[in-house]
């Protein structure tokens, strides 16, 4: 039997709710403070041959604002693009995120735009074209990047630009 007063073991109980309640709020406000203060991601483009696959947000810009020719040229030359394995028997899947799509988008391969502009959310390549000269491909490896335009009235304005590194298998 607890030698406690009547009633004190209940309130013990009740002090040590609240404090888990109080923690709990502080966490949950700390935590939308943390979000508050990142910065809200770009779209997804996801590149796949076969079983594997690759995703990226834009290396270059990806928020609507139109990028110019220099930002374009220098983002193309990324050093840190993801890479990904590509038999050239095999097809290369192209995916984007839908508000890329809506807004049409297009693939480059170094730096030249390879396929019409698009507003499907997905697209499919041979592989054995990336490492086809007549396309401009040169030894064992080609960049290739997805490039979302503004949508107004067909225009070329290029808005994001997501980089990868194909190599030949």
């Amino acid at each position: 039997m607890t030698t406690l007063p009547r009633g004190t073991a209940a309130l013990g109980h009740r002090v040590v709710r609240r404090r888990r309640a109080v923690a709990a709020a502080g966490a949950v406000s700390a935590g939308l403070l943390l979000l508050s203060a990142c910065d809200k991601p770009t779209p997804i483009s996801t590149i796949t041959v076969g079983s594997d696959s690759v995703s990226s947000q834009a290396t270059c810009g990806g928020e609507g604002k139109t990028l110019s020719a220099a930002e374009i040229t220098k983002c193309l030359k990324d050093k840190n693009a993801k890479s990904i394995t590509v038999d050239p028997d095999e097809t290369v899947r192209f995916g984007v995120d839908p508000d890329i799509a809506d807004k049409h988008w297009t693939i480059l391969m170094n730096g030249q735009q390879l396929v019409e502009d698009s507003d499907k959310t997905y697209r499919t390549v041979p592989g054995s074209v990336f490492f086809n000269a007549q396309y401009g491909a040169q030894g064992n490896s080609t960049n290739v990047a997805v490039a979302a335009r503004d949508g107004k009235d067909n225009s070329q304005n290029i808005t994001g630009v997501w980089v990868f590194e194909l190599k030949k298998d």
